[in-house]
């Protein structure tokens, strides 16, 4: 190559320097959503529960055991909440929550439902995290001892929050509630949160109600009619004598 090729390739790299690779974050990290029935049954209830109640609004992200990226390039500092939700971002699909991609916004709210395998390290890890990245709010339920915990930010830190039940999040407008060892949770309209099965056992109930309802004004329906025709027959009009002048 001439001296005159080198210069020409040596400005060209300096005009045109080499663009660095796009960072790939994973969506999976390889670990199961929950150990068991019970805890999978909360998480479900928990997240959908959170979804239906911003359903209607444009800006509120919800998910569940979604990895979340705080650290733009850095794939290794990253955690699944098992239900958490973030304001001022679109609802919609996301195969992870990379944060420098959603205008640096990290979710506000972050639940975790505890499984026999959590350490109580573990769980320090996670609570440290979450403060580190920026959670407001942080809720944690341990269904196998009936134990629910929250932090609540203040100065930079989150700070355990003294008593739990009763307790109404500032972000999300829920109340938290223990029924025995059950967590419960309600909507600022007073409904609680439910399981799919209580959903659609509720709308099997409301189902039938409605269907006893037609059948009773079926029913009465029918009978005015005989008694019309019964009137009729008897050569009197049954829409009068009804009592009025």
């Amino acid at each position: 190559m001439t001296a005159t090729a080198q210069a020409t390739l040596a400005t060209r790299s300096r005009a045109f320097p080499p663009q660095p690779a796009e960072v790939i974050y994973p969506d999976s990290d390889g670990k199961p959503m929950a150990d068991n029935t019970r805890q999978f049954d909360y998480i479900v209830m928990i997240q959908g529960g959170l979804a239906a109640l911003f359903a209607d609004r444009p800006d509120v992200f919800v998910a569940g055991d979604l990895l979340w990226y705080p650290v733009e390039g850095n794939i290794q500092i990253r955690a699944a909440p098992d239900a958490m939700v973030a304001f001022g971002r679109p609802p919609g699909y996301r195969g992870s929550y990379v944060q420098c991609r959603e205008d640096g916004v990290a979710p506000q709210v972050a639940f975790e439902v505890l499984s026999p395998g959590n350490t109580r390290a573990e769980m320090r890890r996670k609570l440290q995290f979450y403060e580190q990245y920026g959670v407001e709010e942080y809720y944690e339920y341990d269904p196998d001892r009936g134990t629910l915990k929250g932090w609540l930010r203040q100065n930079e830190r989150l700070e355990p929050i003294a008593a739990m039940e009763g307790w109404v999040s500032p972000r999300l407008g829920i109340r938290f509630s223990l029924e025995g060892t059950d967590l419960v949770l309600y909507r600022p309209d007073g409904r609680r949160f439910e399981t799919f099965v209580e959903l659609e056992q509720r709308a099997d109930a409301e189902r039938q109600r409605a269907d006893a309802e037609r059948q009773r004004a079926d029913t009465e329906r029918q009978r005015a009619e005989r008694l019309a025709a019964q009137l009729r027959a008897l050569g009197i009009d049954p829409g009068i004598g009804d009592g009025s002048s």
